[in-house]
């Protein structure tokens, strides 16, 4: 009997190939090989949990799960969209599973997590993107673990009206959504999404809870320019938003969108010092940065940069 697999990226099935290139010696990697790696991994099996950190393809999974650090990606490992950058699967999602907020609260709590990053594939398929999914999953993480803080990366709610503002209710203590690049590309890199709508989201979490921080990341090597982030800087500055990730964009397959070219050490140095300068609280820009590198991390800096600033206020 022939078991016909569902396909991994169909939107991207009739796409011409284009050569990878080969990553410069700032960007490589080593694969996972510890006990904590291969513990972390056990638990994300016993739990029937799916990560970004797999279905991304991170450059970082095996740093990060040696730390016992995984981003646990819910609703799912199937996206409704189909992003030209993104690894992750497409098509038509199964249907949400209730018990999942419990099962990603039970392994923060076994992780023994005191900050978990919690993000999703896009839901457009349901009424309210998934928002109240996603709340109900910040409320079970706090109910199995106090004084964990949660931080949760969202999809844009594009068309839900104010399903958003579940989220925003359940108070994470960092929402975040990416813009990923810059509004030119949206078409070819993000084209069921819209840049104004993602800005817009930022802002009004911002709005609705002025005590949450918001962060928000860009990818490069798509095809922008210098010129292009500082206007997307000004933009995410513009709705308050805190914190600022960069990383080098990384081509999964020869049907993903291309890399137009490598950005330097010195470049991402120079990129964090223009966002520092526009007064970000935080701000991550290296090749290899992603939205949950180092997130526990980025998070203490965040609130000190906060209090820093309210005592030069005072």
């Amino acid at each position: 009997m022939t078991i016909q697999l569902r396909a991994r990226h169909p939107e991207k099935a009739k796409k011409a190939d284009s050569v990878i290139p080969r990553k410069p010696k700032w960007i490589r990697k080593k694969k996972g090989d510890s006990a904590e790696y291969y513990e972390t991994r056990r638990l994300m099996r016993e739990h029937n949990l799916a990560t970004v950190c797999e279905e991304a393809a991170c450059p970082n999974i095996g740093e990060c799960w040696s730390k016992r650090h995984a981003t646990m990606m819910i609703m799912g490992e199937v996206c409704t969209r189909g992003c030209s950058f993104c690894n992750v699967s497409t098509g038509r999602p199964d249907a949400l599973d209730t018990f999942e907020p419990g099962r990603v609260a039970a392994a923060v709590k076994k992780l023994g997590l005191r900050h978990v990053v919690i993000t999703s594939v896009d839901r457009d398929d349901l009424a309210d993107g998934g928002a109240e999914h996603i709340a109900q999953t910040i409320r079970a993480v706090r109910h199995q673990n106090a004084g964990t803080t949660v931080e949760v990366l969202t999809p844009d709610f594009l068309g839900k009206g104010k399903a958003s503002d579940i989220v925003f209710e359940a108070a994470p203590d960092v929402f975040n959504h990416n813009l990923e690049t810059v509004p030119h590309l949206y078409p070819t890199v993000r084209p069921g999404a819209r840049y104004y709508t993602s800005l817009r989201l930022l802002d009004d979490a911002k709005r609705a809870k002025p005590e949450i921080f918001t962060k928000s990341g860009l990818m490069v090597g798509l095809g922008e320019s210098l010129n292009d982030i500082r206007q997307v800087m000004d933009d995410l500055r513009a709705a308050n938003v805190d914190f600022l990730t960069v990383g080098q964009y990384l081509q999964p397959t020869p049907k993903h969108h291309p890399i137009d070219r490598f950005w330097t050490p010195e470049e991402f140095a120079q990129i964090e010092q223009i966002a520092r300068s526009k007064g970000f609280l935080h701000v991550s820009a290296t090749p290899l940065t992603r939205s949950s590198f180092h997130a526990d991390e980025d998070f203490a800096a965040l609130k000190q940069a906060r209090q820093r600033a309210l005592s030069n206020r005072a």
